[in-house]
């Protein structure tokens, strides 16, 4: 067994192998062992073979599996690489491939694999070729004001090749991969390509344009409802972060970062307006301002009068219905009493001519596409009658306190003249005494004093007679007794008055008509006048 190895030569990342022998005359000798070709070139993956004399070739093909006892599959069966592959090689020695319009997915270790006529006459030769696909890409470091452009690849280009650059799709330099610029614009974009495949573009890279913020479910947000705003960018790189800036009902701006802002709950708190910001490497953008406008139904419902002060019969009374509702009410109906007025339908009820039957509870109810509310029912009444009321009330309750004052203060007198009365009248009687109707006149003078008639002279007494009827068996009792008394009159006449008790015989020996009156004994007074007389 002999082995011939050609030393390879490194020319740029090209590696050639002059020979592979196997045994018995049998190789295959790869020009290049490993390839890096840019996405969308074409490449050629160039071989030769030799077998022993005697063999004639029936089939060549390159494959990239390969399992131990199973046939390699060849490559041209593969739908991968339909109308991509070209067989430049023929029977004899020449075994090259040509692949077109590469993938990046073509990255694989392709071998080459013949067969002869001869029993055991299969070979394919080792180690094959290493075909690496890949693209162009910007890469992008630094700060926002002092950027650095680098055009990258996957892996090492073969053939160390001039960049190009491009602003907006426009050439604006050749140089090495790297691009170095303090005056980088967020609007514009760059991009490079590979001299010699001016047409293999990297993808542009440019700071975020068409900031947007979308809104989901999509219609109309009613409160209560779970509603996520979510903020899209175009961009590349891609966007590094996003930040929401939102002021609810003309607050101050509020901000929160992440791509979407959820509400599991939305409330009618959250409407206003909200906006978001994105940036990446190249710069930052901003969405247009949402209007959030969250839908609800009537709340804080309530009536108004108008005039605020006192209600006067007769006046004319205005009744406001307000709520918080959006969208806006857009029907009232008033209530007077719980009972729905036939013509109150509008937001402003008016009284034309207010009385005293208009008085009492009215509440209103507002009613928009989303739901009503009632409000809390508002008294009116007209003060002045209500004061009558409440005067004559009062003056009731001070009558019926003066009667009860006076009742006790009576009781008290009674009690008191009733004591000396009731010892005289019980020895009266177990004397069985007929004396006169009247007895013990007290506190009577009938000639004044020297006294009495300079006291009278200031002020005119109040002179009281206290008079005991002893009542007989025989004889009527007689009920009045005047006494008068003539003394000068100074000032107004005075009454006077006389107090008269009465003893009555036991109910055995009465008549019907004295147990009625011991029934409901009672004090008499007589008037006494005294005669008027000029001070002279």
């Amino acid at each position: 067994m002999s082995l011939r190895t050609a030393g390879s030569v490194l020319v740029v990342f090209l590696w050639s192998v002059t020979a592979v022998l196997g045994q018995n005359g049998w190789s295959v000798t790869y020009t290049t062992q490993r390839i890096c070709a840019l996405k969308g070139s074409t490449v050629k993956l160039t071989c030769s073979f030799r077998y022993p004399r005697g063999h004639k070739v029936t089939s060549t093909f390159w494959f990239t599996k390969m399992e131990a006892g199973i046939e390699p599959e060849d490559i041209g069966q593969n739908p991968e690489y339909a109308g991509r592959l070209e067989y430049h090689g023929d029977k004899k020695k020449d075994c090259t491939l040509k692949i077109t319009d590469l993938r990046e997915r073509d990255s694989a270790t392709y071998k080459f694999r013949f067969i002869t006529d001869q029993t055991r006459g299969r070979y394919y030769g080792d180690p094959g070729v290493t075909l690496s696909v890949t693209g162009l890409q910007v890469k992008v470091t630094g700060g926002h004001q002092d950027k650095t452009l680098t055009c990258s690849t996957t892996c090492t280009l073969t053939d160390n090749p001039t960049y190009i650059w491009y602003k907006n799709g426009h050439k604006v330099k050749e140089d090495t991969s790297s691009l170095d610029s303090d005056s980088f614009s967020d609007t514009d974009s760059y991009s490079c390509a590979v001299k010699g495949h001016e047409d293999l573009h990297s993808p542009a890279v440019y700071g975020p344009r068409n900031t947007s913020v979308s809104v989901s479910p999509s219609g109309e947000i009613v409160e209560g409802s779970s509603v996520t705003l979510t903020c899209s960018s175009d961009a590349n790189p891609p966007v590094q972060s996003y930040t929401w800036w939102y002021k609810k009902n003309g607050g101050e701006h509020q901000s929160m970062t992440g791509p979407q802002h959820v509400f599991n709950q939305i409330q009618s708190s959250d409407t206003g307006e909200y906006y978001c910001v994105s940036q990446n490497e190249m710069g930052t953008d901003r969405s247009r301002t949402m209007n959030m406008d969250v839908k609800y139904g009537p709340k804080n419902t309530s009536v108004s009068v108008s005039p605020s002060g006192e209600i006067v019969e007769g006046s004319s009374v205005t009744l406001t219905c307000s709520s918080d509702a959006n969208p806006p009410v857009d029907k009232y109906t008033w209530y007077f009493q719980n009972e729905t007025f036939l013509n109150g339908c509008g937001q402003i009820y008016n009284i034309s001519n207010f009385k005293s039957k208009d008085s009492g509870h009215y509440h209103c109810e507002a009613w928009n596409g989303r739901g009503s509310r009632n409000s809390t029912a508002l008294m009116i009444i007209i003060p002045g009658k209500q004061t009558v009321l409440t005067a004559a009330v009062g003056i009731i309750v001070v009558v019926l306190v003066l009667i009860l004052c006076l009742s006790g203060f009576m009781w008290f007198r009674k009690k008191a003249s009733n004591s000396p009365s009731d010892t005289r009248d019980t020895a009266d009687d177990g004397q069985g005494d007929t004396s006169p109707v009247y007895d013990n006149i007290s506190g009577m003078a009938f000639t004044p004093t020297a006294a009495q008639t300079a006291d009278t002279d200031n002020q005119d007494d109040v002179h009281y007679s206290s008079v005991h009827f002893s009542h007989s068996k025989n004889q009527e009792v007689p009920l009045y007794s005047t006494v008068q008394l003539p003394q000068p009159q100074i000032q107004d006449e005075d009454v006077q008055y006389a107090a008269v008790k009465f003893n009555l015989p036991g109910a055995a020996t009465q008549p019907v008509a004295a147990q009625t009156a011991e029934k409901d004994p009672s004090e008499i007074y007589s008037r006494i006048n005294k005669p008027r007389t000029k001070k002279s």
